[in-house]
């Protein structure tokens, strides 16, 4: 591509986002107001995205406050995850000036850290007249801050949730009714899917369609995986017979169980349909999960959640961090730092967390507080506790799949293989085989040695 023609690609990318907001912001800063009655950066703007997750979405009606108190205007947009990624991807890699503060996503975290496109972050953190005492990284769940360091152990992301995959029933009513327990195994599942799905007109199952996130916990469940070894050994294994097993299970609980046009779920829509109490059960985001037990929610009474079901080979539920970072072109990483230190907050996070239910979050102190525990508690199930339990299985570290440099490009590929076969295009042997073709040429064409 000529420098001319990916120039005007770049400028095209940066303004495809949905639902841009120009938002003056408040920021936490450490810094005194100025002589006069000026605030610390009059006359500042930043460019700011993130994928349109909960938190996100939540913190764009708190950005005014921020103007207001440090003059800094905020150009501020959530898109959906495919197309964040796809634009923030493109703009790190010409370490252009686009963006001051973006998403750092936890399946680019290797690439983008990797390749020096961010910014570290310690400078800022330890530097007292930066970042006061009680704003207390040491505050973060370790857990979550781990992605966001480079081999050598220097922090490139401040993580805003620690994404973590549970299982929830807004109808468990239903489940209970015919004698049956959340479901602890794929065979339980299944079993009660076919009790439960349609009854009172209520679909069994629902699905986000990013396959390359809720097909990995069947995958490795069935004793299957993306790599053969990762982060050492990136040979693919899509073609197994685990592998193949998983896609045709995945598949049978899509079509069998799930509404119509299951397929074409996002991540929104099956968090709707679940409140709405159109679906049933889901695998599904403890942070999507928790609202369920919000206002609007129809099903707050009759819903139940349980860790992710385990397959004949364990129980392999997904957690994924992502977190604020700062591209290594942006103008005024002093104001990037001061957007960062507010949105993370302790105080700003509580305030999610009590006034609209946030789960998720990533501080030990608000996981522990009351107003956490009272909210993540629905229907008398500690989801907060499920979330906690979740997270300390990544300690096997089975997620190391996700963090690889290539995994972008084994993602793009499993989408592809699951669609195909939930369309019933291709059954699940050719399909995987196709995929774990496909991974391995573009695996070669990004220097990876088999």
């Amino acid at each position: 591509m000529k420098a001319s023609q990916a120039r005007t690609t770049r400028r095209k990318m940066l303004k495809a986002g949905a639902g841009s907001l120009l938002v003056p912001l408040t920021f936490a800063s450490g810094k005194a107001p100025a002589q006069g009655g000026k605030k610390p950066f009059e006359g500042v703007t930043l460019n700011v995205s993130c994928w349109s997750s909960t938190y996100p979405t939540l913190l764009a009606q708190y950005i005014p406050e921020f103007t207001e108190k440090t003059g800094i205007k905020v150009n501020y947009d959530t898109p959906g995850f495919p197309v964040y990624n796809q634009r923030a991807d493109l703009e790190l890699s010409t370490k252009g000036s686009g963006f001051d503060v973006l998403n750092v996503t936890f399946i680019y975290t290797s690439r983008w850290i990797g390749a020096g496109w961010l910014t570290p972050l310690d400078d800022f953190i330890k530097n007292p007249e930066r970042t006061p005492a009680d704003w207390d990284f040491a505050d973060f769940l370790a857990g979550a801050v781990d992605p966001m360091r480079d081999k050598k152990g220097a922090v490139y992301g401040i993580p805003w949730i620690s994404d973590v995959m549970l299982a929830g029933a807004g109808r468990f009513d239903l489940f209970k009714a015919n004698g049956l327990a959340m479901p602890d195994t794929f065979d339980e599942l299944d079993r009660a899917l076919q009790v439960v799905n349609k009854k009172d007109n209520v679909a069994g199952y629902g699905v986000e369609n990013h396959w390359g996130w809720t097909f990995i916990p069947f995958l490795q469940g069935f004793g299957g995986n993306v790599f053969r070894n990762p982060p050492d050994d990136l040979m693919p294994t899509l073609a197994s017979p685990e592998a193949v097993e998983a896609a045709e299970f995945f598949a049978k609980l899509i079509n069998s169980y799930g509404p119509p046009a299951a397929a074409g779920y996002t991540y929104d829509q099956v968090t709707e349909a679940m409140r709405a109490g159109r679906i049933n059960y889901a695998p599904h985001n403890h942070v999507f999960l928790a609202l369920l037990g919000e206002p609007g929610s129809k099903v707050t009474a009759t819903s139940n959640f349980s860790m992710v079901p385990k397959g004949p080979k364990g129980r392999f539920p997904g957690i994924a961090s992502h977190g604020w970072g700062i591209p290594v072109g942006a103008k005024n990483k002093e104001a990037s730092w001061e957007f960062i230190k507010w949105a993370m907050t302790k105080e700003m996070i509580l305030r999610l967390v009590e006034k609209h239910g946030l789960g998720s979050v990533t501080r030990k102190s608000i996981t522990s507080s009351p107003a956490y525990k009272q909210k993540m508690v629905i229907n008398g199930v500690d989801t907060g506790q499920l979330f906690l339990d979740t997270i300390a299985l990544s300690s096997q570290g089975y997620m190391k799949y996700r963090t690889v440099h290539v995994y972008p490009q084994a993602n793009a590929q499993i989408n592809q293989a699951i669609s195909r076969v939930v369309s019933g295009q291709m059954k699940a042997k050719e399909s995987m085989a196709m995929a774990q073709a496909n991974t391995l040429a573009d695996l070669k064409r990004a220097g990876v040695k088999l």
